[in-house]
Order: C-alpha cells, then structure tokens, then sequence
C-alpha cells in the first residue's frame, strides 16, 4: 500500500495510526501504533514479505485498540524500515531492534507479542531474549524446524542476478531470508529451552509454506513449558486473516491466560 492508500483507508476513521521512525547509523525501524500509548502493548510481527499494514485488520478493530496500545512494525529491510542495501537475515539482530518499539508504549505493563510465518521464529528470540517485557508469545504458521524448512522449484531463480534486477526489493529480502532461514533456526534451537514467557502455537493443516510438522517440533523444543498449541485441520497460511476472530479472542483472553487442562486443541 502507498502512503495515499493508507491516508484514504483511514479518512474516515474516528482513530487513525500514529508512525513513527527509530534509527541508528546502521538500522531503522518504521513503527505504526494505535491506541493510547498507557494501555498494554500489543506487539505485531509480520512474515516475508511483509510490511506492518498486513495487520490493518487488526487497525481497524475498535475493540482491540481501545484494550491495548497495538505496534505494528516494518521488519528491518522492509518498507520504511530500509537502511541501506544489505539484508539484516539474523533473528537475534532483527528481535533486538524490534525490541525498541516497545520503548513507545508507557504503561509499564509487559507486551503480548505476535509473529507470523517467519515473523514467528523473530518473535520468539525477542521473547527468549528480553522476557520481562514480554507476558504472552504467539506464534501463528510459524517455521520452527530447521529440518522441515520448505524449498520451492522456484526459489533457485530469486538469487540469480539478472533475475533479481526485475524483483521487488521486498521479494529479494524475503529470498535472502529463505537461504538463511535454516542456519537461524539452527542457532535458535538449543535457546528454546529458555523461553519462560506463556506462549500459544496456531497452526493450520493445509498450510502450503509452512510444513504442520513444524506443530510437532514446538511440541518436543517446549515440552514442560506453559504452552498451547491449536491444530486447524482446514486452515491454510494465512490463519491471522481466515481465522480473524478466532486469533483476536485469543488475544483478548490472554490478558488473564489460563491454559486449558489439555494444552492441545484442535479446531475446525
């Protein structure tokens, strides 16, 4: 979406967003927020590509931006969040710089934080890393697993050079992201252990990226800790948008989180 885009979606809009940019002589974060900056901080981490507008419904939720002070950012590389031309691939790098859009928020109350697709593998480092500011995780069509990273005919062609001359910047960001994404993974997967925060797993069962599998990885990485994990046997990629109001209740019930006796649930 363009900037005149985003104005004329929200002309008529009684709450519109507020954006705000956090640089550095090396990075730059573009933030969009809504919603009184003393409610707690809901904080939104989109896939690849992305930009922070994939979570517009959420914007125009008044329900949910008048219960918590909701972030949306561009992850670093992508749209007003570029700085320079070199792809900032590391999860531990992106979590830290993300980190600081909570600074915005003033009411001194932990974040819930969501990722999706490989928004979640981002989300979940920032939460390892930092989890007193962090007091429930989602993680939505997320690729976890190292092993079960999924490689397509066509990616090949994204890091060809002539081919990348005729690209948007954000695919090819999203296709150094792909080669890298294993080794990430692999890295972050001795520091599962450490993540002490709740967190609520959503995955669907034709999901064409993101192998269900990756269900069972979280399963075995988090086993003991306060999780829970939804199985939406019908559900493709895009859980954040099919199942709109399923995540929102979620997000509105993890204000008082209760995990369910079984911490297993599986929905249509």
């Amino acid at each position: 979406m363009s900037d005149r885009q985003i104005q004329k979606h929200f002309a008529h809009r009684a709450v519109k967003p507020t954006f705000f940019t956090i640089e550095n002589d090396s990075l730059k974060l573009h933030v969009a927020s809504i919603g009184a900056d003393t409610l707690p901080p809901l904080l939104l981490i989109h896939g690849a590509p992305g930009s922070w507008y994939g979570y517009l419904r959420m914007f125009d939720d008044s329900l949910l931006h008048t219960k918590f002070h909701i972030l949306s950012v561009d992850r670093p590389g992508y749209g007003k969040s570029r700085k320079g031309r070199k792809a900032i691939t590391s999860l531990t790098r992106q979590a830290q710089w993300i980190a600081h859009a909570l600074n915005l928020n003033h009411s001194g109350k932990r974040a819930i934080v969501l990722g999706r697709s490989y928004g979640s593998p981002v989300a979940a480092r920032l939460a390892i890393m930092y989890p007193n500011r962090v007091k429930h995780l989602f993680l939505i069509a997320s690729p976890l697993d190292p092993d079960k990273e999924k490689f397509f005919w066509f990616s090949k062609w994204g890091k060809m050079a002539p081919v990348k001359l005729f690209l948007h910047r954000h695919l090819n960001l999203a296709t150094a992201e792909k080669y890298t994404h294993v080794a990430e993974l692999r890295q972050l997967r001795p520091l599962w252990s450490k993540l002490n925060v709740p967190v609520t797993l959503v995955q669907g069962g034709k999901d064409w990226l993101v192998d269900p599998a990756n269900l069972d990885f979280a399963k075995k990485v988090l086993m003991g800790k306060p999780a829970e994990y939804i199985f939406l046997p019908e559900a493709g990629h895009m859980i954040t948008s099919s199942h709109a109001d399923m995540v929102k209740s979620l997000i509105l019930r993890s204000g008082s989180y209760r995990p369910p006796k079984s911490n297993e649930v599986s929905a249509n």
